[in-house]
C-alpha cells in the first residue's frame, strides 16, 4: 500500500533557518504519528549524483542538508530549497518526504509530499498526517491520496494535474474554507495556525471523493492561484 500526504503553496521566500525548522516539526511528528513504522533516527539523502549521505532529524543537521541542496544547485536561486529524504523502518514500511520551500516562483508551486509505504493491513492516520503538513508548512491546499483518487478526479471530474484538489481528506488555506458550501456534509476540523481539514471519506470508494471534489471546484474553493502567481495562499 501506498499513501501520498502532501500540501502546497505559492511564492514564499524563506532563509534556511525557518525551513529546516519547518522539516525539523514534520519528520519529528511523522516519529510520532507512525510507531509502527519503526523509523530510524536518520533519513538517506537521495541525490541525483554524488556519494550517499545520510542525515538526522535535527534541526542543525537539516540546515546544512539545505545549505549543502542549494549551493549545489544554480537552480535553487529564487525557486526555492529542494530536499528529499527516505528511511525504510520496520519490514515492509518505507517513508519518503520530498520538498520545494522557500522560494518564490512566479509559476512554480512550492511543495511537501510524504509517501508511505506500508503493508496492506497498515492502518494509516491520513488526516493526523495532513495535519501536520497543515501546520508545519501553512500551505494553500493539501490531500491525503493515492493512485485510484488521483486517477478518478482526472477521468470522472477533469481534474488537471497541478490545480487543487481533494483526497480521502483534504486541507483548505482560510480564504478557500471561506468559500466552503454550507451544505457541504463532511466532518471538517480547524487548523491551528489557520484553515481546514475536511474528512471526506476513508480509504477504498473513490466516489465520494469526486462528489466532494465537484462541489468545492464549483464553489471557487478549488480555483488556483492566478498565473504569474503572487502570494503563498489564495
Amino acid at each position: 500500500m501506498r499513501r501520498l500526504v502532501r500540501g502546497f503553496w505559492g511564492p514564499r521566500e524563506e532563509p534556511v533557518e525557518q525551513v529546516a525548522d519547518r522539516w525539523r516539526a514534520t519528520l519529528e511528528q511523522l516519529v510520532r504519528l507512525l510507531p509502527q513504522a519503526g523509523l530510524p533516527g536518520t533519513w538517506d539523502v537521495v541525490r541525483a549524483a554524488g556519494p550517499a549521505a545520510q542525515v538526522s532529524a535535527e534541526e542543525p543537521a537539516l540546515f546544512d542538508a539545505l545549505a549543502a541542496a542549494r549551493a549545489a544547485d544554480d537552480w535553487s536561486e529564487g525557486n526555492g530549497i529542494a530536499l528529499h529524504l527516505v528511511a525504510a523502518g520496520a519490514p515492509g514500511w518505507e517513508v519518503e518526504v520530498s520538498g520545494l520551500a522557500g522560494g518564490a516562483p512566479e509559476f512554480l508551486l512550492q511543495s511537501l509530499v510524504i509517501g508511505v509505504r506500508a503493508p496492506a493491513d497498515a492502518e494509516l492516520p491520513g488526516t493526523e498526517l495532513l495535519a501536520v503538513v497543515a501546520e508545519s508548512w501553512a500551505p494553500d491546499f493539501g490531500d491525503v491520496t493515492d493512485d485510484d483518487v488521483m486517477d478518478a478526479l482526472e477521468d470522472e471530474a477533469g481534474h488537471e494535474i497541478g490545480d487543487p484538489g481533494v483526497g480521502w481528506a483534504c486541507y483548505l488555506s482560510p480564504a478557500r474554507a471561506a468559500l466552503l458550501p454550507e451544505d457541504l456534509a463532511v466532518p471538517r476540523k480547524e487548523v491551528r495556525g489557520g484553515g481546514v481539514l475536511l474528512d471526506i471519506a476513508p480509504p477504498g470508494d473513490t466516489a465520494p471523493v469526486v462528489r466532494a471534489y465537484e462541489r468545492l471546484r464549483d464553489a471557487g474553493a478549488l480555483r488556483p492561484l492566478p498565473r504569474p502567481m503572487d502570494r503563498a495562499t489564495l
